[in-house]
């Protein structure tokens, strides 16, 4: 291990100097939560941790998932549905009895947290916003975990034919999943400086048309994957007619309080951005080829060039051990399309 993985994976509570029969986590509400050993039985709200928890070889230990969580294909399906991540079925999810239901800020429901919190379930929230912390916070799932140890045979699912329990996997399936994060992104930043990077305009809705603020998760993806957000200077303004330059906007004091990272704006603006390419990802909104149409009818120099591109939204969006699968095929993406 590097000093660089060492220092940043002590400091996200993963490793050996933290082990010990107590498992004591921070969440990002900054809520502290402990348990005695390695929980055998969670509920994940968050696609992108579902899809961590199994790659970090706690398939066995999911006991409920949300509509949303499809990936990996052949690790989730036989795991019980609890709704979706807006609304997510909070009975069903305490009937379960899990010993943590995993969840994220922005993509989950205030309302439903604040419900499994009143039924005296740990509730562990993450809010990252930079590929950095989605790292960290994989590091932090491992820690979770025991560092990847495999629950008791007694808790584990006997085989099907009613013999003996299924074997846990490999004992250094997290550690290693952990380290690769870390390696890839350190290999990421050092690389983030090496070429100019290309203007990229990245809607998350079509209608209204939506993008991100820099201050979010996907404009850091972006960065690191050799683009520039061309509207990363620019906030959410209130009222909607002010997003849309119809009206003065509201003063700060007006706003406190309020998201201004997901901004709407016009194409007009878009033209006076001028970006090289257009990534169309394919969630939240699955663009289509009508949606790619009318970019590509814009006077912009992505359009001439024909990098009006549509892409996986789970490269840009999914925090963890998914964004760091999908930097390397954003970044091809990107360098494609320079001059």
């Amino acid at each position: 291990m590097t000093g660089y993985i060492r220092r940043m994976a002590f400091s996200a509570g993963w490793g050996p100097a933290f082990a010990g029969s107590f498992i004591r986590i921070v969440d990002d509400r900054g809520r502290k939560h402990e348990w005695r050993g390695p929980p055998q039985r969670i509920v994940s709200l968050v696609p992108s941790d579902t899809y961590s928890l199994v790659r970090l070889g706690a398939r066995e230990r999911l006991v409920g998932r949300t509509r949303y969580c499809v990936a990996p294909a052949e690790g989730v399906e036989d795991i019980e549905l609890v709704g979706g991540t807006k609304d997510a079925d909070v009975d069903r999810i305490v009937a379960l009895d899990p010993e943590v239901v995993v969840a994220n800020q922005e993509e989950n429901s205030q309302r439903d947290i604040e419900r499994l919190d009143a039924a005296g379930l740990r509730v562990l929230v993450s809010f990252p916003r930079r590929v950095a912390d989605g790292v960290a916070h994989l590091a932090r799932l491992a820690r979770l975990l025991g560092h990847s140890a495999a629950p008791p045979a007694a808790a584990r699912p006997a085989a099907p034919d009613g013999g003996a329990p299924a074997p846990p996997p490999p004992p250094a399936v997290a550690r290693e999943q952990v380290a690769t994060a870390y390696r890839v992104h350190a290999a990421a930043e050092a690389r983030r400086r090496e070429r100019p990077p290309l203007r990229a305009f990245v809607p998350i809705w079509m209608d209204p048309l939506m993008t991100v603020h820099g201050d979010t998760f996907i404009s850091d993806m972006l960065d690191l994957a050799g683009a520039q957000n061309v509207f990363e200077d620019r906030p959410r303004r209130y009222p909607l007619a002010a997003d849309l330059g119809k009206a003065p906007p509201l003063p700060p004091e007006r706003v406190q309080g309020r998201d201004l990272r997901y901004p709407r704006v016009t194409l007009d603006e878009v033209i006076a951005r001028a970006p090289d390419i257009v990534l169309l990802p394919d969630e939240p909104h699955a663009f289509t080829d009508a949606d790619a149409a009318i970019f590509r009818s814009l006077d912009i120099p992505a359009a001439r060039r024909g990098h009006v591109i549509r892409c996986d939204g789970k490269d840009l969006m999914w925090y963890g051990a998914r964004a760091l699968e999908g930097l390397s095929r954003l970044r091809e993406i990107i360098d494609a399309a320079r001059p």
